[in-house]
């Protein structure tokens, strides 16, 4: 089907927000949905997330993303008709196909693929532009380095050369970290803009052994903020990584470091950029996740707006929260390359009077492609593009991952494993980065490694006893609702293939997770031990790394015949805006 421009100008809900009354701005059919009104005397451009996808891609929204207790029925967990009515979305715009799962097969033809890195730096460009480069500032919210085959075969290497050429001076990390010390370290040597996190600390051991940090007396191991003059007045850009690295990843990566939310510590460097410093501004450059943000804004005082990312929630306007010293903007900027916050800030007599925030879709068809990037690009991929062509299989259904509890994507690679390894049941991780294919569109290895490439990939099988299985599921769950966004590292339910279950969010823990039985019906018995297949164990494994064992599994052509699925019923969550349909 043919993309007309007017599908995307059309009723779309471009979404901006002020400090005092948040707003719509939509889109006309005679003004490009770029073209930004002036604002302010200071311009911030944030992308996070982007996982190394060079390219345009298709991303489904999820339709599955629940809210607990005080989050229920608030930003981010929202999806599909109850998304587009809370921000003003019409259903049939381009804008609905961006920032929901709402009829995206129909919306993919229709509107295309979107991100890609040199279609940014030409929307990046030009918005820099509109105010001056001294007067703006690109920041990245981390994930940037992680995500495909090209970025894991080079350790992010390829995606600093992007990063510099792109213009971004600041950001923070959390899979970056899993490359190790040294390959981080490697590449900051190169980049030339600051990494910032306030959060990480040396060992108390590393420390008494002089281990390297950005502050020895103190043991930050990294700058905490950077100062820069927009418009005539000084902002301070505050970093914070993942909080979580030595328990999502395998500590082996960081056996140096840690990691932390760390309030008390962020606390006294703010007040110290607003006192000793006195900074105009203060922003947050947060990969925490959003709920994680939100609670953090209601304690830290100080702090304008958190630009945040990790939970992969595209939020069109920032959430106001209130605290002891007054109201921080909270947001979060989407995934995978397919969104540009933009923040124009009113800054007058030492403080911010004002805010504009607008998250731009990157729809790659209504911007071309800076020359400079997109040569740099096939530069990186050249030496790899012929290996990873090959077509390995095409899908006769929508493959897509992001959702709470299951996707066809992750159904496939638990079939793969089951099938390959000889399991009874499989168990994958929840991760929320790996793009979506549409049926019919084959499969190459590329797209495989885009959905599987980390640096502890080895496959494994495990006996497991029934009770055991339980409190794998019963401990993710937790993760994922706990009501204390504190106890929330951000990813999705591990994926289960082989058994069916129900979950329960509302409950407590130990008590979510019931009605365990193997596909056939058969329940799972506490004591019975059963053969379980996995990958991305935090604990070291001998076996074939997982994109070896699913594309084993999809050249013999099994995955047409055989049905995916892991069913999941959910309880007490009856009307909740979270689940579409």
């Amino acid at each position: 089907m043919a993309i007309r421009r007017r599908d995307f100008l059309k009723g779309a809900g471009l979404a901006a927000a002020s400090l005092s009354l948040p707003r719509l701005a939509r889109g006309t059919e005679t003004a490009s949905i770029y073209e930004l009104e002036r604002f302010g005397n200071a311009r911030i451009l944030h992308i996070t997330d982007a996982h190394a996808q060079l390219n345009p891609v298709y991303f489904r929204e999820p339709s599955v993303n629940i809210g607990i207790g005080e989050m229920a029925g608030r930003p981010p967990h929202l999806v599909g008709r109850a998304f587009l009515e809370r921000f003003g979305i019409r259903p049939d715009s381009a804008d609905a196909y961006a920032f929901t799962c709402f009829e995206f097969e129909k919306s993919a033809g229709r509107f295309g693929k979107l991100g890609g890195f040199a279609h940014l730096k030409t929307l990046v460009d030009r918005l820099r532009g509109d105010v001056g480069e001294k007067d703006s500032l690109l920041l990245d919210g981390g994930d940037l380095w992680q995500g495909t085959g090209l970025a894991n075969t080079m350790q992010g290497r390829d995606m600093v050369e992007v990063a510099n050429l792109l213009g971004i001076e600041a950001m923070t990390g959390h899979w970056e970290f899993t490359y190790g010390e040294q390959a981080l370290r490697d590449n900051l040597e190169r980049f030339k803009g600051e990494f910032l996190a306030q959060n990480v600390f040396l060992t108390e051991e590393a420390a008494f052994n002089d281990a390297r940090a950005f502050d020895p007396a103190t043991g930050r191991v990294f700058k905490p903020s950077f100062i820069k003059e927009l418009g005539g007045h000084r902002v301070a850009i505050v970093g914070q990584a993942f909080p979580y690295v030595p328990i999502a990843h395998p500590r082996r990566f960081t056996p140096d470091w840690t990691f932390g939310i760390r309030e008390e510590e962020l606390q006294k460097h703010v007040d110290a950029l607003r006192g000793t410093d006195k900074v105009d501004a203060v922003i947050l450059l947060s990969h925490n996740g959003m709920d994680v943000d939100l609670k953090l804004a209601s304690r830290v005082t100080g702090i304008d707006v958190i630009l945040g990312g990790h939970t992969h929630d595209a939020v069109p306007q920032p959430m106001p929260v209130k605290n002891a010293g007054g109201t921080t903007l909270v947001t979060n900027a989407g995934s995978n390359g397919k969104f540009l916050g933009v923040l124009d800030l009113a800054l007058d007599r030492g403080k911010v009077n004002d805010v504009r925030y607008r998250l731009l879709p990157v729809y790659s068809e209504l911007l071309k492609p800076d020359p400079a990037m997109a040569e740099l690009i096939g530069r990186v991929r050249a030496p790899h593009v012929a290996d990873w062509s090959e077509k390995i299989a095409t899908p006769d259904r929508l493959l897509y991952r992001r959702g709470n509890f299951t996707g066809p994507m992750d159904e496939l690679i638990c079939t793969a494993l089951r099938t390959e390894l000889d399991a009874e049941i499989a168990l994958s991780p929840g991760f929320r980065w790996g793009v979506t294919a549409l049926s019919g569109q084959a499969l190459t290895m590329e797209d495989l490694l885009a959905e599987t490439a980390i640096t502890y990939p080895e496959t494994y099988v495990q006996e497991m006893t029934g009770a055991e299985i339980k409190t794998v599921l019963e401990d993710v769950c937790d993760n994922l609702f706990n009501a204390d966004p504190y106890y929330q590292q951000g990813g999705d339910m591990v994926r289960a293939g082989g058994l069916s279950y129900t979950c329960t969010p509302t409950e407590a823990m130990g008590s979510r997770i019931s009605e365990l039985t193997l596909n056939g019906g058969k329940a799972i018995s506490a004591s019975h031990r059963y053969k379980v297949a996995g990958w991305a164990s935090v604990n070291g494994r001998q076996g074939a790394p997982v994109w070896d064992v699913v594309g084993k599994y999809l050249r013999s052509g099994r995955m047409l015949q055989e049905r995916l699925g892991t069913g999941v019923a959910l309880k007490g969550v009856d009307g909740n805006p979270g689940i579409a349909g």
